[in-house]
């Protein structure tokens, strides 16, 4: 025997139904109270209606659920009206990342679940989620992967890396190799210490951009490479000036350079990367053949210590 049942959902209207649900009707009400209320009836334009979306936002939700086929978009939405998104941010949230469609509503609930006790409290993980919807289709694995080597290889803070993973998400995708040499090349090339990276959001630019407007000011003896005591001879501007402000503020008042001439460094940078990278990949191949580390040749080693200073991360091999 099945009874059915609705199911009420909180808005900022009030409780309003949206789905049918079905439940084995059993003689023990204690099994019954536990037993988990699945959508069975598929998403239509009228639940959607009540949901709170407009009659325009409702037949484009229902046209991305029926062209994804996702049988739980009803739990989904829910998951995500109780976290506190209104329709219009819901479903910016689905146009961004579709494959929301295809998760299970208990799925997307342990991963909401688990960045909460990763720090990102209420206001920031509503945030965190509109700006990039990824991280709700993201496996728990990688974002543990992401946290650790932050806090193991990189020594940042746990409010540290929380507030990374808050304001520069997309760390989460980046190559974890990449995300450790952006990290060594600002800490050693650079002379920027943890706190100063978070302050700054310097992860969330690309390797390349970093590069590129570090070296500028490098190659025109605006910027120098502390020694040992953090010292320089010349004083760097701050990385915020470096960073977080526009390429046409950087030229006019740290750089003090042109645009064409900026434009074309970029170019000579992106051509010395493709260079390295071919050099580094020629070694790879010759060592395998030689079968000899690259380490132990006096010359080669010598030529090979100075190329990774040269791009700012000596790499340990183990």
């Amino acid at each position: 025997m099945w009874r059915w049942r609705v199911c009420p959902v909180a808005v900022s209207r009030g409780y309003m139904p949206f789905c049918t649900t079905q439940e084995p009707h059993q003689a023990n009400p204690s099994r019954t109270s536990q037993a988990t209320h699945r959508p069975v009836t598929p998403l239509t334009l009228c639940s959607l209606l009540e949901m709170g979306f407009s009659e325009t936002q409702a037949e484009e939700m229902h046209e991305g659920a029926m062209k994804s086929r996702g049988k739980h978009v009803p739990s989904v939405l829910t998951a995500l009206l109780i976290l506190g998104l209104n329709p219009s941010s819901i479903l910016k949230i689905m146009q961004k990342c579709p494959e929301v469609y295809s998760l299970k509503g208990a799925d997307l609930q342990q991963r909401i679940n688990h960045l909460r006790k990763m720090g990102l409290v209420e206001g920031s993980l509503q945030r965190m989620i509109s700006h990039y919807p990824k991280v709700m289709v993201l496996p728990i694995k990688r974002v543990n992967m992401v946290s650790r080597l932050l806090r193991e290889k990189c020594l940042f803070t746990v409010q540290q890396v929380t507030d990374i993973l808050r304001e520069s998400p997309e760390v989460l995708e980046e190559d974890l190799a990449q995300l450790e040499y952006k990290f060594q090349y600002a800490y050693f090339r650079m002379g920027v210490r943890q706190a100063e990276m978070v302050k700054t959001k310097l992860f969330g630019l690309s390797l390349s951009e970093l590069r590129c407007r570090h070296c500028f000011l490098e190659r025109r003896g605006l910027y120098q490479t502390p020694d040992k005591k953090g010292q320089t001879l010349i004083a760097n501007p701050p990385l915020k000036d470096v960073l977080c402000v526009s390429e046409e503020t950087y030229l006019t008042q740290v750089a003090i350079a042109t645009v064409e001439e900026f434009h074309v460094f970029h170019k000579l940078m992106a051509r010395e990367q493709e260079e390295e990278g071919r050099e580094d990949e020629y070694s790879s191949d010759e060592d395998e053949e030689l079968g000899e580390d690259k380490y132990n040749d006096d010359d080669d080693g010598q030529h090979r210590r100075k190329h990774l200073w040269n791009t700012g991360y000596k790499k340990d091999r183990k």
